[in-house]
């Protein structure tokens, strides 16, 4: 009973006294109210795409012993592409009738991106009480991302938890518990986050790759004997998802193939984006690596950006993964502190629409080329600010190996600067004659 009424004490409405308590209690209301519209209103609601369908259809051949890989690809509705082991994961689904089984799903996906939520303020130690929980909690429902991953009801909201884990996880040294938490991604949509394996490879966290690697080996084995075309994966599956498709794609690739530009074109930006993603991560291991939070989170964001953008499909709601570098804006050396990197989260993030029934041919090329757009200049911007501070660093005769870029006003605590003895005034008691 005490506790109860300590809980409600805290929901009483009282004036605020600080310009952070005046921020906390605008933003929560906007927050929790923004979480049950997408919810229990939008997602329930629907829309014309739909990405549970086939996958429930997939679970629920699994379990009636149907073939599953079978699909016409020559369509533009949504196909089922999870491997043999995402499959089996996501099979019981199709317990359920799909009504309710959908909305659990939903369900399902919301919770896990809250726990991701929690995670990434405790990452960067920020508590439920500080103006950051409700700030972040808003604009992340607020998004593209978060918005039509429930909308259309797909798998991002738990594969970003199992990232959040992953990162939080790689922090802590424990490395096979990493290992799960990505390997289960992994197993599900694999090219996707396979590359965050680069991180615990330059770190030196071997142990990882036992289980990331062995989880997903290990379910397709346990898999292939129980779905009765699991050849069909290999021989009609696979190859559909090292293509690039001309819709619904906003990779480079996929505009390019949209708008009709040439493949040298499409290849000349392809390789010098390359280029600059390999750049950009070379100056992070070099100069970073030892600056933890800030070295995982961004470089996890740059690879899973470069992902999107240069392989051979990327979607706007894809975006969630790239949380955890947005957030390391509120780190001094983060490469999120300019406007041209908000510019470019507009683009992939936000979830207004800019088709004009007045300017229609203007619109339609905005909208879609907004989150290609975006994308690009995330990583190029991530790229000009280590450069620039490289290239400061180098003028500076600071450059060290392991050392980090960073100007000395960044990090004011950290100045070991000596400060010049100051000599004690005379008196009569110490003076000399």
């Amino acid at each position: 009973m005490y506790r109860a009424r300590v809980f409600l004490r805290q929901l009483e409405p009282r004036t605020a006294r600080t310009t952070s308590e005046v921020l906390s209690f605008a933003l929560w209301p906007f927050a929790i109210l923004t979480v049950l519209n997408r919810v229990f209103i939008k997602a329930v609601n629907g829309f014309i795409t739909d990405d549970f369908r086939p996958v429930y259809n997939a679970s629920l051949a699994f379990l009636n012993h149907h073939a599953i890989y079978g699909e016409n690809y020559d369509t533009t509705d949504p196909h089922y592409l999870y491997p043999p082991s995402g499959t089996l994961l996501i099979s019981p689904l199709a317990i359920l009738d799909p009504e309710k089984s959908r909305w659990g799903f939903i369900l399902v996906n919301a919770i896990a991106i809250l726990l991701a939520w929690y995670l990434l303020l405790k990452l960067f130690d920020y508590t439920l009480k500080s103006v950051a929980a409700p700030a972040l909690l808003l604009a992340m429902f607020a998004s593209e991302t978060v918005t039509n991953t429930l909308v259309f009801t797909n798998i991002n909201g738990c594969l970003f938890l199992s990232m959040m884990v992953f990162i939080h996880l790689i922090l802590k040294r424990k490395d096979l518990w990493a290992g799960v938490a990505l390997g289960l991604a992994i197993a599900v949509k694999g090219p996707l986050l396979a590359p965050l394996l680069l991180i615990p490879l330059v770190r030196g966290q071997w142990k990882v790759f036992i289980t990331a690697l062995g989880i997903p080996v290990a379910l397709n084995l346990i898999a292939w004997p129980l779905i009765v075309d699991f050849k069909q994966f290999w021989s009609h599956t696979l190859p559909y998802l090292t293509e690039s498709r001309d819709y619904f794609n906003s990779a480079i690739v996929g505009n390019g193939a949209y708008y009709g530009v040439a493949d040298w074109l499409v290849w000349t930006i392809r390789i010098t984006m390359a280029v600059i993603v390999a750049l950009t991560l070379w100056l992070l291991y070099r100069y970073y690596r030892d600056d933890e939070v800030f070295f995982v989170c961004t470089s996890a964001g740059i690879m899973i950006t470069a992902t999107l953008l240069l392989g051979s499909l990327g979607q706007m709601y894809y975006s969630m993964y790239l949380f955890p570098l947005l957030m390391t804006v509120v780190l001094p050396n983060s490469v999120m502190r300019n406007w041209p990197a908000w510019v470019a989260v507009f683009g992939f993030m936000s979830y207004d629409k800019w088709l004009s029934d007045r300017w229609q041919h203007p619109g339609r090329v905005v909208e879609y080329l907004r989150t290609t757009f975006g994308w690009g200049l995330l990583l190029i911007v991530a790229f000009c600010v280590l450069g620039d501070r490289y290239l400061a660093a180098k003028r500076e005769g600071r450059l060290q190996v392991g050392k980090s870029l960073d100007p000395a006003w960044m990090h004011p605590e950290r100045d070991t600067t000596e400060p010049e003895p100051v000599l004690a005034p005379r008196t009569k008691a110490t003076a000399s004659y």
